[in-house]
């Protein structure tokens, strides 16, 4: 029966005017809509016809009998008989339905049809949040089988994509349903524990933001409930556990049975994104043996497609969409003849194409010895940090303004610093920059945070890059070596200017694990030596 349009439906409607769709009365379902009794969701809800698609709310049946709430775009006089490629978007965390409106309208535009659903757990579709767990995988292909029995889809040709959430979702449900043909993730994750608890130390603003956004906008499961207390909480004695549950979300740890499937894998993301940082996908893609591409612009969390998402133009999207005209239409548009890595400096260039991410840093490495021995006192910031998750890199996107520290006016008690020589020509720091070094704890744990920094004539340091370290149960007093990859990016050093590592054991990003009155000891053993590794774009 027809049933009164719900909040989700007016709110949909209101954001569809405000795209440009014109309003239209609900209407019959067209003949391809029609549902069969056995796999059907409840009749259609609300319609808005467009000038040039045809969009329609749905109650679509997810997997173990909850209701997602859902939309569908098909293009405009779709003939009766044909068939569509369809590409399938679940939402970002804390996101509704209406989230990939815009994008939707402009695929079923250029001939396809697009569902897109709210993720379990969220605002009105049933279930709880599962965090890409078995449930989300299955609701995927669930969404699935009922566009294939209640629209003019092509089962021979089928996609996914999706931000943020919906991006970890489509990469693991592509490595359980053989049927999708081409991925597009975007700002999402391919190791779960890489990205917040990476170094092993806790991502702290990173996972109380997401935690925050999904009690307010969702119902946690129990499970995600407890496996955030536990992490916020910093329960060691439960580490394993919370270990195995992020690996059974993470798509690296499923490689083997995406390659096998054969989909086509596009990543995109951003150096600066304080959620799911770059290194983890930049891993991930090289295992890849399928048809793949891999994107890094400037930004934070999402904002590399942010814009998109409200219709403007992207070149994340619009790159989104010739992957899909590729590999479901056959189109050769040349996206498969490009450079599979294509990535853009933090500064105003162009991109840059590469064969793959290896020779993203293939100008060689310049090593910053790190030969004095620094020590410092633990458990006070000195001024030397990471930002704020989401903002300072969305301030560094669009204003060329990251964090920043006096390095001479740091102080030398809380934190180590080494700096290079003035540079007389420009740097063109491209990758993973990796730190090498030797430390002396007086206490069995702790943390401290690596920091590269560009810093000016006047001394002031705009942050390149940063990471965090965590070690627990070493024997006070002696020393241990430290391999540490800080985040990858993409940064243009200016002629006249230095490298600088500073060291520090505070910063806002992380939960630390420095015992009161902790100090530690940087050192340059003769036979080990010390050293920062900066990969450099070749001239």
């Amino acid at each position: 029966m027809e049933r009164t349009p719900t909040a989700a439906a007016v709110t949909a409607l209101l954001a569809a005017t405000a795209l440009g769709l014109a309003p239209h009365q609900a209407q019959a379902a067209p003949a391809h809509a029609t549902a069969n009794a056995a796999t059907a969701a409840p009749t259609t809800r609300t319609a808005v016809q467009t000038a040039a698609a045809d969009l329609r709310f749905h109650d679509i049946p997810g997997s173990g009998g909850i209701t997602l709430k859902g939309n569908v775009f098909t293009p405009d006089g779709a003939a009766t008989g044909r068939k569509y490629p369809l590409i399938v978007l679940p939402t970002s965390w804390g996101m509704p339905q209406i989230e990939y409106i815009a994008q939707a309208k402009k695929l079923a535009d250029s001939g396809y049809v697009v569902v897109s659903y709210t993720s379990r757990g969220f605002w009105l579709s049933g279930g709880q949040i599962e965090v890409a767990g078995p449930p989300d995988v299955a609701d995927v292909s669930a969404v699935i089988d009922w566009a294939l029995a209640n629209t003019p889809a092509d089962a021979d040709r089928i996609g996914l994509g999706g931000v943020s959430y919906g991006a970890g979702i489509t990469l693991l449900a592509s490595a359980h349903d053989p049927r999708v043909k081409a991925v597009v993730a975007m700002s999402g994750w391919a190791d779960l524990i890489e990205s917040i608890y990476s170094g092993r130390t806790q991502h702290r603003q990173a996972a109380g933001l997401l935690g925050a956004a999904g009690y307010l906008t969702g119902r946690p499961g129990p499970e995600l409930q407890s496996v955030l207390g536990d992490f916020l909480g910093s329960r060691l004695d439960r580490e394993a556990q919370m270990i195995e549950w992020g690996r059974r979300r993470s798509a690296a740890e499923q490689v083997d049975r995406i390659n096998a499937n054969g989909a086509a894998i596009m990543l995109g993301n951003a150096w600066g994104d304080t959620v799911f940082p770059p290194n983890q996908y930049a891993k991930f893609y090289e295992r890849l043996t399928g048809p793949k591409r891999l994107e890094f612009r400037p930004g934070d969390h999402a904002t590399a497609e942010g814009t998109g998402l409200l219709g403007l133009p992207n070149d994340t999207w619009t790159n989104a969409h010739r992957w899909f005209d590729r590999h479901l239409k056959g189109e050769r548009n040349g996206i498969d003849t490009e450079a599979p890595v294509q990535i853009k400096s933090r500064g105003d260039g162009g991109y840059e194409g590469y064969p793959d991410w290896a020779s993203v840093g293939s100008g060689g490495t310049e090593k910053l010895p790190l030969t004095d021995s620094e020590h410092l006192f633990a458990n006070v910031d000195s001024g030397a940090n990471g930002g704020v998750v989401i903002l300072s890199s969305v301030l560094d996107q669009f204003f060329k303004a990251p964090p920043v520290a006096s390095i001479p006016l740091l102080p030398r008690s809380f934190a180590a610093v080494w700096q290079s020589g003035r540079h007389d020509e420009a740097r063109h720091i491209r990758g993973t920059v990796r730190l090498h070094t030797t430390v002396t704890p007086t206490k069995g744990d702790g943390t401290f945070v690596a920091y590269l920094y560009d810093v000016g004539p006047l001394g002031i340091g705009k942050l390149v890059s940063n990471a965090p370290y965590t070690f627990h149960g070493r024997t006070p007093g002696q020393a241990f070596g430290v391999d540490l990859e800080l985040f990858s990016t993409a940064y243009d050093v200016p002629a006249g200017h230095r490298l600088a590592l500073v060291v520090d054991t505070v910063d806002p990003l992380y939960i630390e694990h420095n015992p009161t009155g902790a100090q530690l000891t940087f050192s340059s053993p003769a036979g080990d030596p010390s050293y920062v590794s900066v990969p450099l774009r070749e001239r």
